[in-house]
């Protein structure tokens, strides 16, 4: 709030008072009657004031203050920005006893900075609602004459949502804009499309702002927009319909953009109607109406050879080969960015060359042809680093840490990802910093780093958010649960999971909400809570096949496989399986084919079926090793392990074990290395090799303890001790089975007895006095209370039993 005691002086020279006066000058006639208005208006009287841009407001009130006829009243001014104003009555009545009144003064109240909690497109916004609703409290609390200045389409939305208070008006005032003023405010929106990316928050909603009001300009609420301006409509269109596709609304951004269209076509502007197509196309590619943007960019292709434009058949065939790679026909996507790829090296375009080679590497990175995408990424490195763009190299160096990433070469990873990371610090983006802080935090998670991956995690988190871009947070909430379910902190993940399907409901994006509720579903699933997981999994589904992707789709038929064979509904499981297997198979994509036969292979095996077992186990065993990914088939190793194991072919078991524990230590991952250890311990004991299964089950055991899986560290200890037992060697399996007991009492109360019955067994080989010796050796005190007496009550209940 301020006021002013100035007096209007028609002869003050300096720039402001010509820019008053000019202003007065262009609103002669209103200005006068808005004068009469002010003069005349006594306790609760409404007065409306249009004026379209805040620079033109401060004109009007300096105008206002400065004037002689004003010069017994006094102005309050109000601001209220805030978008999510709702209580202006309350607002105006805590500011009112602020306002220090002035002698032989009419007090005025000038209201201002309402068209944020206006807004453009919600019906009824809650301030005008609220507007409405206490109209009559206004006569008794706020009795002084009240002048709402707003451009012109909030005051057709305060005459709309709030009719029975804007029935009360007494004089509405419509100012016209000086043409200086649009001048300035085109010039700041000039080249909104290149630009609007690396705007921060505010700056993108001023832009928006900007343009709406330069939008009101050139179309007034009620007016047809004059032949001369069209061309600047529908380019302003053009920039808001850009602008809100940055912002991830495309609804509101196609709102513009079809009425840019119509602007085209009256100007008969084939290749500026056919960039809007393209943008068209963008706003249905958001949305994931992958074949409805298709038809857009068709209409685009057609006109850019229609008027023989190769820079824009170019632009055109671009966006198509995006949709056709999300639509997963990667020889479609890549012929059309082929057949760009000649345009642009014909128009000697390098540069525009290199954004296709990117996406020529997206598009063999999708088909796992890891070499030929980093061939790719670097001939576009190379090109933008030529070209002195290094924050367009950044991209790619991005890419490259992707490729990197899948084939578990981590530091390589992380490298293009500082690399990448640092030329958009340097930059001064943060935004896009971020999604390199994710990445390495991805990294991190994979090397089960997890302090690491979730410091990361937090740092693009806080990037996103301070951007107020919660869509994009989602992703890092999303990675947050995967870190906590990783490290067992089931509730914790959950928590993290809900956090991001409430941005994607929110956002309207059931697409990506299918993934959310995919992974509560894992979260249900390993807390044993099976049947909410299957209805997450169903949920999850639903909303893929409603969007005819059953690509994804499929890995919900895997999960529910999943959770019928934790069942041991083998039968169901199976069918589930088979039909994820189809959709993959179908889709040309045996990778991903490779985990159903894999998992088909662990049903057969609980059926005891082995041959099966294996045939399938080696169908997926061939896959991942013609795709060079050991590291998966280290699993398929590991399971053909287990079936001959249970065949009792102990010597093909070993080496099977054995391939799978070299690939897992080579490629660094001990936590699954540990699981080879404890089964190649289990052969050696099948064998009576004592020894040698105790050195396999103590490897396992340490790094089990290391990663603080206390379920697998308890497990491994009872094989421990049973090896130790069948050696006789009972002093120290009664110290395994201590340590065994104390990790079960921890953590793990459900196992208990199995050690009781263990340490009773001891007892009653050992007798009490050395038993109570070796127990206090192990846990510094003696072995008293109910601990003791349910280990005296086992061993009593072993002798009995004979």
């Amino acid at each position: 709030m301020s006021s002013s005691k100035k007096h209007f002086n028609p002869h003050l020279q300096g720039e402001r008072s010509a820019e008053i006066g000019q202003f007065i000058a262009l609103n002669q006639e209103v200005f006068a009657e808005l004068l009469t208005f002010i003069d005349f208006a006594e306790k609760f009287t409404l007065g409306f004031v249009e004026v379209n841009f805040p620079p033109d407001v401060d004109l009007l009130i300096e105008g206002l203050q400065n004037h002689p006829e004003c010069k017994n009243i006094q102005f309050a001014i109000l601001n209220f920005p805030d978008e999510n104003l709702r209580f202006l009555r309350d607002e105006i009545v805590q500011e009112l006893p602020n306002i220090q009144l002035e002698a032989n003064k009419k007090l005025v109240l000038i209201v201002r900075g309402l068209a944020k909690s206006i807004g453009v497109f919600d019906s009824y916004p809650p301030v005008l609602q609220d507007l409405n609703f206490v109209r009559d409290a206004y006569k008794t609390r706020v009795t002084h004459p009240i002048l709402f200045i707003l451009p012109d389409y909030a005051i057709t939305r305060l005459a709309k949502f709030a009719p029975d208070f804007w029935a009360w008006r007494s004089g509405v005032f419509r100012f016209k804009t000086p043409e200086i003023t649009r001048e300035n405010a085109l010039n700041q929106t000039r080249n909104t499309e290149n630009i609007i990316n690396r705007l921060e928050p505010q700056e993108k909603q001023e832009r928006i702002d900007l343009l709406e009001r330069l939008l009101m300009e050139y179309k007034p609420t009620g007016y047809q927009v004059p032949e001369g301006d069209i061309r600047r409509y529908s380019n302003v269109l053009q920039q808001l319909g850009v602008a809100y596709l940055n912002q991830r609304m495309p609804d509101k951004a196609r709102l513009y953009l079809e009425e840019a269209t119509k602007a085209a076509e009256s100007l008969k502007d084939r290749k500026y109607q056919g960039e809007i197509f393209n943008y068209l196309g963008e706003t249905y590619f958001q949305q994931r109406q992958f074949e409805t943007a298709i038809t857009y960019y068709q209409q685009s292709l057609n006109i850019a050879q229609n008027i023989e434009n190769r820079d824009d058949e170019a632009t055109a065939l671009f966006y198509l080969g995006n949709a056709y790679l999300k639509l997963r026909q990667f020889a479609q996507a890549k012929e059309l960015y082929q057949q760009c790829l000649e345009i642009e090296s014909e128009l000697e375009d390098t540069y525009s060359c290199a954004s296709i080679y990117h996406q020529l590497g997206r598009v063999a990175e999708e088909q796992r042809q890891f070499e030929q995408a980093q061939q790719y990424y670097l001939k576009a490195l190379k090109i933008f680093e030529d070209a002195g763009d290094l924050y367009k190299a950044a991209s790619n160096y991005h890419q490259l840490g992707n490729i990197a990433y899948l084939e578990r070469k981590f530091e390589q990873a992380q490298q293009y990802y500082l690399k990448a990371l640092k030329i958009f610090e340097d930059a001064g983006d943060l935004y896009n910093a971020a999604s390199n802080y994710h990445q390495l935090g991805m990294v991190a998670e994979e090397q089960r780093e997890f302090e690491q991956a979730r410091q990361y995690y937090f740092k693009a988190l806080k990037i996103k958010e301070d951007r107020r871009d919660l869509y994009k947070a989602a992703s890092d909430y999303h990675h947050l649960g995967r870190v906590a379910e990783a490290q067992g902190e089931f509730e914790q993940a959950r928590q993290y999971y809900l956090k991001s399907l409430q941005i994607f409901e929110d956002a309207g994006d059931l697409y990506k909400a299918a993934g959310e509720y995919h992974h509560l579903g894992r979260i249900a699933e390993a807390q044993g809570k099976y049947e909410k997981a299957r209805q997450y999994y169903l949920k999850s589904l639903q909303i893929f096949e409603d969007a005819g992707d059953l690509y994804k789709a499929a890995s919900d038929y895997h999960q529910l496989g999943n959770v019928a064979y934790v069942q041991r509904e083998f039968e169901q499981a199976q069918q589930y399986y088979l039909k994820a297997l189809k959709i993959y198979e179908d889709a040309g994509d045996l990778y991903k084919a490779a985990g159903e036969y894999h998992h088909l292979g662990m049903v057969a095996e609980e059926k005891q079926q082995f041959e099966q077992a294996q045939q399938y186990y080696l169908k997926s065993l061939k896959i991942l090793e013609d795709a060079e990914d050991l590291y998966k088939a280290a699993s398929d190793y590991h399971q053909l392990g287990n079936v001959a194991y249970l065949e009792r072919k102990f010597e093909q078991a070993q080496q099977y074990y054995l391939k799978a524990l070299k690939i897992f230590e080579d490629a660094g991952d001990l936590y699954n290395a540990a699981n080879d250890y404890h089964q190649l311990g289990m052969v050696a004991e099948e064998q009576r090799q004592f020894e040698v299964a105790i050195s396999y089950y103590q490897q396992a055991f340490s790094i089990y303890e290391q990663f603080q899986d206390w379920y697998l560290t308890s497990l491994t200890l009872a094989k421990w001790g049973r090896a130790l037992e069948a050696q006789s060697n009972y002093s120290q399996a009664l110290r395994i089975y201590i340590r065994a007991l104390a990790i079960a009492i921890e953590h793990f109360q459900d196992s208990i007895d199995f050690y009781r019955n263990a340490l009773a067994r001891m007892l009653g080989v050992l007798g009490e006095n050395q038993f109570d010796t070796i127990w206090h050796e192990v846990k510094g005190s003696d072995c008293a209370g109910e601990v003791r007496e349910a280990i005296w009550a086992a061993r009593d209940r072993l002798n009995e039993e004979g």
